[in-house]
């Protein structure tokens, strides 16, 4: 009995054809001379910080959060008489009429510290990378202990088809103007193509900062 693993198979052997190289395969290059891939790419997002010692002045509905709600002495323009002269600078005896100067009270809004996003700009449109820029802005002001997760921005577009109105709408953030909240709602309801270029200032509701911080994660 031959058991030798080293000894010739006497058995006919039948031919397998054998892929041959192809001439147009390129050999792998060096581990060396790898090159580690680019980082994803981010949006541009440039930031400032608003003091409340800025006494900036906010018109329109804003949360009362945002504000410091400051009653304040106003002086009219103008001047009123405390005499009826019909007119007249003095009265029938020629006395000078005695000009009192009136004054008003009205309630003034000064924005807190907070966040104001000047610019936002993404490399690729409707990748996800200016939404991603914003929830990392979220979660940092979140953790401010001054700006307690305040952040405002205006609504300014260069040209109509770069309006940012929709897309931080969509964010959860507000006009202080309602009228414009009402006119994205329809646009959005209606799923308008052409959103009308909203401008006005915009601000980011303490109901939705969360929303904003898990938007387009899946549960």
């Amino acid at each position: 009995m031959i058991n030798n693993i080293t000894t010739t198979d006497l058995r006919p052997q039948m031919s397998v054809a054998k892929a041959a190289p192809s001439v147009t395969s390129m050999s792998m290059p060096a581990i060396l001379g790898f090159k580690t891939p680019l980082l994803k790419e981010k949006a541009t997002l440039r930031v400032k910080k608003i003091k409340r010692g800025d006494n900036i002045v906010i018109p329109g509905e804003i949360d009362d959060d945002y504000v410091d709600i400051v009653e304040e002495e106003i002086e009219y323009k103008g001047k009123y008489s405390n005499y009826n002269t019909g007119g007249n600078l003095f009265l029938p005896n020629n006395t000078p009429v005695q000009f009192i100067p009136r004054t008003y009270k009205r309630q003034i809004k000064y924005l807190k510290n907070c966040y104001i996003i000047d610019y936002i700009q993404s490399p690729k449109p409707k990748c996800g990378l200016g939404t991603e820029a914003l929830k990392q802005l979220a979660e940092r002001a979140m953790f401010d202990t001054r700006a307690d997760g305040r952040i405002v921005t205006f609504s300014a577009p260069i040209m109509k088809e770069s309006s940012p109105a929709l897309f931080f709408y969509k964010l959860g953030f507000r006009f202080t103007d309602p009228a414009c909240n009402q006119v994205m709602e329809e646009c959005l309801k209606h799923n308008m193509p052409d959103i009308p270029a909203q401008i006005g200032m915009m601000y980011l509701p303490k109901n939705r900062l969360h929303k904003l911080l898990h938007y387009g994660e899946l549960f």
